[in-house]
């Protein structure tokens, strides 16, 4: 898709969205006042422990030109919705609040208003409704609408979340890295093994998380020897360190790593392995700076492609 066609589908969610929640009608939800008014009295009626708000302040908050707030506020105020009161920590100042009247006024906007995102959900079930949500906040996200990032947990993995792991494994390496399916596979027989042998009190599982959304992922596990499967003792290893191109540069690589060391430590591993493939190089760079040492290296073909295997070992403090 080209720019044109980029704004064009912009401008045609605008129009469908405006449509949408009324916008366009000559009094927001049914009532006398505009849009603009409407988020005045808003703003005025969430103000906290009922502080007033400068018309400097206001109008910077709702990104209006000076002249016209001054003209809205003039007529709001003659109306005795409005009200303004000299500052008493600096005289100089006047501040904006709801009347009585005011406030009499705005309730009925707000229960309208409630209603009308009720009447909207209500024929959505509640994924189709989840997926609404995210996707809202992940535009504000986008473009920068502040307090809308929202802080990234890290929570435990449920269910689902292996199944996104496999399938974002898949994706990522086959777009990023040129792997065909047997990589897939390899990342469905691990997951597949850490749901079957899961020990909580030894092994893992962390989904990073913002708002619902699936930021990233990463696995410690029980280290095992290749062909029997024994456990090899005091040796834990880590698995599944994925995380999305959207996420990256917020330092999630290095969170997930470090969860992965504290649970070892408390668990009582002495050490962490992991394998991985040279030409991930984001990926070294994290486990170098976490002090991770290669002690090993190993040619082979898979994945579609000749690759040269690593093994990087941490040493746990005592």
């Amino acid at each position: 898709m080209d720019a044109p066609d980029r704004i064009e589908t912009i401008r045609r969610f605008n129009r469908f969205y405006t449509r949408r929640i009324g916008v366009l009608n000559e009094g927001l939800l049914d009532s006398e006042f505009s849009l603009t008014e409407c988020r005045i009295l808003w703003e005025l009626a969430h103000l906290e422990n009922g502080d007033g708000l400068t018309a400097t302040d206001l109008g910077r908050l709702l990104d209006l030109d000076g002249g016209y707030l001054s003209r809205l506020l003039r007529d709001l105020k003659a109306r005795d919705l409005v009200r303004a009161t000299r500052s008493e920590v600096d005289a100089r100042q006047s501040l904006l609040r709801l009347s009585p009247a005011g406030r009499r006024a705005f309730k009925p906007l707000d229960r309208r208003s409630q209603a009308q995102v009720a009447e909207m959900l209500g024929p959505l079930s509640e994924a189709r409704q989840a997926e609404l949500l995210q996707a809202m906040q992940r535009v504000q996200r986008l473009l920068g609408e502040p307090g809308a990032d929202g802080d990234v947990v890290l929570r435990p993995h449920g269910p689902g979340d292996l199944g996104w792991v496999i399938a974002r494994h898949g994706a990522l390496y086959a777009r990023e890295y040129g792997f065909d399916l047997g990589f897939e596979a390899l990342v469905a027989r691990i997951a597949a093994d850490f749901i079957e042998r899961f020990d909580p009190a030894r092994e893992a599982c962390w989904i990073a998380d913002r708002d619902g959304e699936n930021l990233g992922s990463v696995c410690l596990v029980q280290a095992r020897e290749e062909g029997s499967q024994a456990p090899i003792e005091g040796t834990a290893q880590l698995r599944l360190l994925l995380v999305e191109p959207r996420a990256r540069g917020l330092g999630l690589g290095d969170r997930l790593v470090t969860e992965c060391h504290r649970f070892a430590r408390e668990a009582g591993y002495r050490r962490v392995r992991l394998w991985t493939n040279s030409q991930l190089d984001a990926a070294k760079h994290i486990y170098r700076k976490a002090g991770y040492q290669l002690v090993g290296t190993e040619s082979f073909r898979g994945f579609g492609q000749d690759l040269v295997g690593e093994t990087w070992e941490l040493a746990l403090p005592t």
